[in-house]
C-alpha cells in the first residue's frame, strides 16, 4: 500500500487549508482509505494507485503550501475505517518521509522497505522542482494538452498561435515532467508487487 502524509507549511502564519484539501482530494482521487486530518495541520490517506499517488504528491509539493511524505510497504489488515487508526510499516515510512520533506527544497520525500525509495525520491524531488516553476499560462496550455487536445486546438481555444502553445509547453518541460511521473509510478507499482502489496 501507499500512505500519503501531507503537512501544511507555514500553517501558523496562514489560513488553515486542510479541510479544503481533504474535501477536494477525496472527491477527485481514488483512495483505499480517505484523506483525513490526523493531527493539527496534517492529513493522511491510504492509496493503491501509484500513478494517482505520485501525481498528487508532486502537485501538492510543487504548490509550495505542503510538505509531502510518500510511504510504501505493508499495512496491518484489515485496515480500520478511519485512516488515522491505520498501522504498519507504510504508515511509519510515510511519517519518516514527511518529516524529511519539511527540510528539502522540493518539500517531498519517499521512504519504503527497498532501495528504490531513494531513487524515486530523487526523481520526484526534481520533478516537483520543475513543476513549481511553471507559469499560469503553461498550466493553461498543459491542462488542455493532458485532456487530449492538439496544439492547434489549444491555440484556437486560447486565442494564441500554435508556436506560442509549443513555447509554453516546452518552457514548462510539460511532457518531460509527465513522463518522469509516469515512469516513477511504474517503478513504485513494481515495488508494491515485489513486497506483496
Amino acid at each position: 500500500m501507499i500512505v500519503l502524509t501531507i503537512d501544511q507549511r507555514r500553517s501558523r502564519s496562514s489560513d488553515d487549508k486542510v479541510e479544503a484539501l481533504v474535501k477536494q482530494a477525496n472527491a477527485t482521487v481514488p483512495v483505499v482509505r480517505p484523506f483525513q486530518r490526523t493531527a493539527g495541520d496534517e492529513i493522511q490517506a491510504v492509496m493503491d494507485d501509484a500513478s494517482e499517488a505520485i501525481r498528487l504528491a508532486v502537485m501538492m509539493a510543487a504548490s509550495g503550501d505542503w510538505s509531502v511524505g510518500i510511504g510504501f510497504g505493508q499495512v496491518e489488515t484489515p485496515l480500520p475505517t478511519e485512516t488515522r487508526a491505520g498501522r504498519g510499516p507504510a504508515f511509519e515510512f510515510a511519517r519518516v518521509a514527511v518529516e524529511r520533506a519539511k527540510n528539502t527544497n522540493a518539500h517531498l520525500a519517499v521512504h519504503g522497505p527497498t532501495n528504490e525509495a531513494s531513487r524515486l525520491e530523487a526523481e520526484l524531488q526534481l520533478t516537483a522542482a520543475v513543476v513549481s516553476k511553471r507559469r499560469a499560462t503553461a498550466w493553461e496550455a498543459g491542462t488542455l494538452a493532458d485532456e487530449g487536445m492538439t496544439q492547434q486546438q489549444i491555440a484556437v481555444r486560447l486565442g494564441i498561435t500554435q508556436q506560442a502553445v509549443s513555447s509554453r509547453l516546452s518552457a514548462a518541460l510539460w511532457f518531460e515532467a509527465n513522463r518522469m511521473m509516469d515512469e516513477a509510478a511504474k517503478s513504485l507499482a513494481r515495488q508494491l508487487k515485489l513486497i506483496g502489496e
